[in-house]
């Protein structure tokens, strides 16, 4: 079709500007009235409906389409578990501030009684209204090694331990294939009294508690700990890194330099047994530690 022709319809059918790209785009029919008014047929033409604005080649708005509309793809251990809400990795969020939170001042001098008397009398943040009691901890308070889970569930509420029901039981078959009666380590959690719902904790209720863990650790003085769910490691190592991401390998916590390894929760591995064997290898690891 000459250029003149092509011109009219598409006067005719309102668009003042066109341009041909490739790969062809799905072709429009002209209405018979259009092409009756031309003087001979006229296949099918493809067109782009443009803007008002000034026309650009024809390579530069395909690449700006693309460049908008592309997204990659998350890396793969995102997949692994839900983050919580962006709050709970906030860099303003100041677990020193004693205005706010505990200050690690008021029980840095407290033995194993005291602290444990004053996490029972503790009302801090508004978990004391919901709890049936505290959950402070449980084990040899000389373990070499320390096992730090997340929070109290509904069992552990009930019964004042860490790690009881289904969870609690696996713990224990874990902790046994490496030689260890749950008595003979020390089991505690990030928090002290349970989340209602079983819920992650909130920043604050992690940042209130976080002086009660420290002087546990203080005490207990281990030669390893075993961060055990995402939440527990997060906090632990200050990271917003899925566990996937965090197991593997050795870190060090705190000022001692307490090799610090990884591990999945048993309640997510009762959900996900094809990820036993990563926590097997994680607790061989952990044994490692222990025996060098």
């Amino acid at each position: 079709m000459d250029d003149q022709l092509r011109r009219a319809y598409l006067d005719a059918m309102g668009i003042t500007q066109w341009v041909v790209r490739q790969p062809v785009l799905p072709e429009i029919e002209v209405t018979p009235a259009v092409a009756a008014s031309a003087a001979q047929p006229v296949k099918p033409v493809p067109i782009v409906v443009k803007s008002d604005a000034p026309p650009q080649p024809t390579s530069e708005p395909q690449q700006r389409v693309e460049s908008a509309t592309h997204e990659e793809a998350p890396p793969s251990w995102l997949t692994e578990a839900p983050l919580p809400d962006e709050e709970w990795y906030s860099s303003e969020a100041s677990h020193d501030d004693e205005e706010q939170y505990t200050p690690r001042s008021m029980v840095a001098d407290l033995g194993w009684d005291a602290l444990q008397q004053h996490i029972a009398n503790c009302k801090a943040c508004e978990l004391y209204r919901t709890r049936t009691q505290t959950v402070f901890g449980v084990g040899n308070r000389q373990a070499d090694l320390l096992i730090i889970g997340e929070a109290p569930g509904v069992d552990e509420d009930r019964q004042g331990e860490p790690f009881v029901g289904k969870a609690g039981k696996l713990l224990n078959a874990m902790l046994k294939a490496i030689g260890f009666e749950r008595d003979q380590v020390y089991i505690a959690n990030i928090l002290k009294c349970r989340p209602p719902g079983n819920r992650d904790p909130h920043v604050e209720e992690a940042a209130h508690c976080e002086p009660f863990l420290m002087r546990q650790i203080e005490l207990i003085a281990p030669k390893a700990i075993l961060a055990v769910g995402r939440v527990s490691a997060q906090n632990l190592l200050k990271s917003a890194d899925a566990v996937g991401r965090l197991r593997g390998r050795v870190h060090r916590f705190g000022t001692g330099n307490i090799p610090l390894v990884v591990t999945y929760h048993p309640a997510y591995l009762l959900r996900s047994p094809e990820q036993k064997a990563k926590s097997w290898q994680d607790l061989q690891q952990a044994l490692s530690l222990l025996q060098k």
